[in-house]
C-alpha cells in the first residue's frame, strides 16, 4: 500500500507528538511518585521511544507494530514508565481501521491480562469497562470511514460514468456531421469530375455545392468540438427538427431528392429529443445516399400527443449491408449509434426492408 506525502508527514508528526508526551508522562509520572523503583530508567525510555518510533510503519505493517508497541508499552510499565499508553491506542485504532481486528482483540486480551495481575476487582472492571468502550468507539470509526470511503468511489465512479457518456455523445455528434458532409462531398466531386469537361456549368454547381457543404460541415464540427472546450457559446446553432430542411437541401445537392412532412399538431420538443431526431434522420438520410442506391427519400414526422415518431424511407436496395448494421460494410456506427440515441431517451429505433421495396428507418421518442 503506497502513502503519500501527506500521509507520511502525518505520522511523523503523529509519532513524534506520542514519543514527547509519553515521555513526558513517564518522567512525570516518576517524580511524583518520588521512590526510586518507580523511575523508568534508561532501558525503560528507550522502550517508551522504540514504541513511539514504530508508529512511523503503522499504515503498512499493522498488525507488526501494534505488536511491538504491546510488548514495548508492558515492558516500559513493568520499568516504571506507567504512563505509556497513548502509542498502544494509536497503534490499536490503525489495526481496527485497516481491518486487523482479530489482532487488534487479541492485544486488548493480552494488554488486560497484564495489566490485571495486581490490580483489584474494581479496578479490574473499570479496565474491562474502559477496553470495550475502546474497542466499540474504534469499529464505529471503522465503520463511518469506510462508509465515506465508499461515498467517495461512488462519487467517483459516478463522474467516471458521465464523462464516458459524454464521450460517447460527441463521438456520436462527430460521426453523423463527417459522415453526412463527406457522403454530399463525395457525391459531389464525382459530379463534378465527370461532367467537368462535357458541362462545365454544371460541374461548377458540383464544386460550389462540395464549398458550401464543407464550410457547414465546419461549424457544426467546431459546435461539436466547443464542448470539449467549454466555451461559452455555439458556433453553430443547436441541432433540432426546425433544421431539417436544411439537411433535405444537402441531399438535393448531391442529386438525391428528399421531401420533409409532418403530422400532426407541431410542438417543441425537449432539447434532447430535438437534438436526437435531428441526428437519426441526418443518419438516415447519410446511408440512403452512401449505400442505398436509389434517388429518392422521404422524411415524416408525426406527432403524438406523448411522443415522436419519425420515418425515413429511401426507395434504394432493401439490404442492410452498408447501412451502418453489423457486418455490413458500412461504417458499423449508422445504425447502433440511432439506437443508442434513442433508447438513451427511452426510445427505440427499428430498421429494415420495406415490403415494396426501398428501407425504411423508423424511431420513436417521448416528447
Amino acid at each position: 500500500m503506497t502513502t503519500t506525502a501527506r500521509q507520511r508527514a502525518t505520522d511523523v508528526a503523529i509519532a513524534a507528538l506520542v514519543t514527547g508526551v509519553e515521555l513526558a508522562a513517564s518522567l512525570a509520572t516518576s517524580r511524583w511518585h518520588g521512590a526510586p523503583e518507580s523511575r523508568p530508567g534508561t532501558f525503560g525510555i528507550i522502550l517508551v521511544v522504540t514504541s513511539g518510533l514504530a508508529l512511523l510503519a503503522r499504515r503498512r505493517y499493522p498488525v507488526a507494530v501494534l505488536a511491538i508497541v504491546l510488548g514495548t508499552t508492558l515492558g516500559a510499565n513493568a520499568l516504571g514508565a506507567r504512563a505509556a499508553w497513548l502509542g498502544l491506542i494509536v497503534a490499536f485504532f490503525t489495526a481496527v481501521l485497516r481491518g486487523r481486528r482479530a489482532a487488534a482483540i487479541a492485544s486488548l486480551v493480552i494488554g488486560y491480562a497484564a495489566s490485571v495481575w495486581n490490580g483489584t476487582a474494581e479496578s479490574n472492571l473499570l479496565l474491562a469497562a474502559g477496553l470495550v468502550t475502546l474497542l466499540s468507539v474504534a469499529e464505529l470509526t471503522r465503520v463511518a470511514a469506510a462508509r465515506t470511503a465508499a461515498d467517495r468511489r461512488g462519487r467517483e465512479e459516478a463522474a467516471a460514468r458521465r464523462a464516458s457518456d459524454e464521450r460517447l455523445a460527441i463521438a456520436r455528434d462527430l460521426h453523423d456531421v463527417v459522415a453526412h458532409s463527406i457522403s454530399v462531398i463525395n457525391v459531389q466531386a464525382n459530379t463534378a469530375l465527370h461532367l467537368m469537361d462535357r458541362q462545365p456549368d454544371r460541374a461548377r454547381e458540383a464544386l460550389t455545392a462540395i464549398r458550401e457543404v464543407s464550410g457547414q460541415a465546419l461549424t457544426e464540427l467546431g459546435s461539436v468540438l466547443s464542448a470539449l472546450r467549454d466555451t461559452a457559446a455555439p458556433l453553430a446553432p443547436a441541432p433540432g427538427v426546425a433544421r431539417l430542411d436544411e439537411l433535405a437541401a444537402r441531399a438535393r445537392d448531391a442529386g438525391f431528392a428528399v421531401s420533409v412532412a409532418a403530422e400532426g399538431p407541431a410542438r417543441p420538443l425537449p432539447a434532447g429529443v430535438d437534438a436526437a431526431a435531428y441526428r437519426i434522420v441526418q443518419e438516415a438520410l447519410t446511408n440512403a445516399v452512401r449505400h442505398s442506391g436509389g434517388r429518392a427519400a422521404s422524411v415524416l414526422l408525426r406527432y403524438g400527443d406523448e411522443d415522436l415518431v419519425i420515418e425515413v424511407s429511401d426507395d434504394g436496395g432493401s439490404g442492410p449491408v452498408g447501412r451502418g448494421a453489423a457486418g455490413g460494410a458500412g461504417s458499423g456506427n449508422g445504425l447502433a449509434g440511432m439506437a443508442e440515441r434513442a433508447r438513451a431517451l427511452g426510445g427505440s429505433v427499428d430498421a429494415g426492408p420495406r415490403p415494396g421495396g426501398g428501407f425504411l428507418v423508423l424511431a420513436r421518442l417521448p416528447g
